[in-house]
């Protein structure tokens, strides 16, 4: 199991096109991911699903802890931290 804790820093949150890059993007992986909203003490939820990545309510300062658990956790880990930290892809 691998985990990160970050803060989104996204004027949208983690909410429309963010959310779909981040979905698309943990469909890659063959781990189990779960994202969970820190800040709201929300339960974790499914990282590959856009509908329950929406239900947290993750916006632009909020602290999420990413979960993968699997062959590949390491890697999907590594690969959605850092699509959080480039503002998922966006300047």
């Amino acid at each position: 199991m691998a985990e990160e804790k970050l803060i989104v820093t996204h004027e949208a949150g983690l909410h429309a096109r963010p959310a779909s890059v981040f979905v698309r993007a943990a469909n890659k992986f063959e781990s189990e991911i779960t994202v969970r909203n820190i800040t709201e003490g929300g339960n974790a939820v499914d990282a590959k699903s856009i509908i329950m990545i929406l239900t947290p309510g993750v916006v632009k300062s909020h602290e999420i802890q990413i979960r993968a658990e699997g062959s590949d956790a390491g890697q999907a880990i590594q690969c959605l931290t850092d699509l959080v930290q480039s503002n998922f892809g966006e300047a």
